[in-house]
Order: structure tokens, then C-alpha cells, then sequence
């Protein structure tokens, strides 16, 4: 059975528009998987840490045969291929790929939580999502638009120029 996916993307170390660039082309490689969508890259200050660089980020669709934990895997491997090293959470990163939605799946499990947890409360998951998906609803949260505006105090910005196919 295929699932419809949505994978966030963000980097900001190195050249994180090289880089985000370079995972979405990735992601249309993945065994199991069909590619459907992009988002435009946007640029998001960091949450958290926040003496860091500013973030770009993004949003992928996929539809999924794999289970949830396999393609999760496979995420990992992509973040490892781009030289990932997990330290302490919100840290500057080179590459991270999140598993937002696999379908209506829901997940406590440690490893994999679904939806992903905050996503509903993160301008830089939300407006590359609502550019995809603007109909959607996040299982327990509801329309992406209405937690969209419920995020109107983030600071974002549409890469323009930027736009990945």
C-alpha cells in the first residue's frame, strides 16, 4: 500500500542551498518512492540555538511503499551521505530530513513520531508545506493555512530565485 509523505528539509552549514538542492535531487532517487513535489527554499532564522546561521529550508512530497521506519532509514542515510552529526538538539547541521507525514499514520514510538512532533508550530514546516499541500490537515492539529497564520510572528522568506523544480 502507498502512502502520501512529506519530508522537511533544512541546512545551515556549509552551502545550505547547494546542499538542500542536492538532498531533494536525492530524495528522487529513493528505491520504493515516487516523487511528486518541491518546494520553493526558504529562509528561516534558527530556533533554539539562535547563535547560529539562518536556515534553509523546504518541503518534499513523496508517495511511499516502504514502511514508515524503512524510509525513515533511508533518510538517515541520505542526512549521513551529506555528513550529519547528531549533538544537542536545534545545533547547526549540514543536512537534516524529517518525516513529517506518512499518511494518517500516528507514532509515540522514540525513534519515529508521527505527525512530527512541533511541526504544527514551525513557520519553516508549515509554508513550504501549505505551497504543496495548502488543502491539508495535520492529523490532531488541523488545516496547515490556520496554523500557518497561528505562526505569523516567524520570521521567513521565499527564496524567489530559488525555486527547486
Amino acid at each position: 500500500m502507498s502512502r502520501r509523505c512529506f519530508v522537511a528539509l533544512g541546512a545551515n552549514l556549509g552551502d545550505p542551498v547547494a546542499t538542500v538542492t542536492a538532498a531533494i535531487a536525492a530524495l528522487r532517487e529513493l528505491p520504493e518512492t515516487e516523487f511528486v513535489a518541491a518546494s520553493s527554499l526558504y529562509r528561516t532564522a534558527p530556533v533554539g540555538l539562535k547563535h547560529q546561521p539562518d536556515f534553509i529550508n523546504a518541503v518534499v512530497e513523496l508517495v511511499a511503499v516502504s514502511p514508515a521506519p524503512t524510509l525513515l532509514g533511508m533518510l538517515f542515510a541520505i542526512e549521513a551521505r551529506f555528513g550529519r552529526q547528531r549533538s544537542v538538539r536545534n545545533a547547526p547541521r549540514t543536512l537534516d530530513l524529517d518525516l513529517l507525514l506518512y499518511g494518517d499514520e500516528r507514532s509515540d514510538d522514540p525513534v519515529l513520531s508521527l505527525p512530527h512532533p512541533r511541526m504544527h508550530e514551525r513557520a519553516f514546516v508549515l509554508a513550504p508545506l501549505a505551497e504543496l499541500a495548502p488543502g491539508l490537515a495535520i492529523p490532531g492539529h488541523g488545516p496547515v493555512s490556520e496554523l500557518l497564520a497561528r505562526c505569523a510572528d516567524q520570521t521567513i522568506e521565499k527564496l524567489v530565485a530559488q525555486t527547486v523544480a
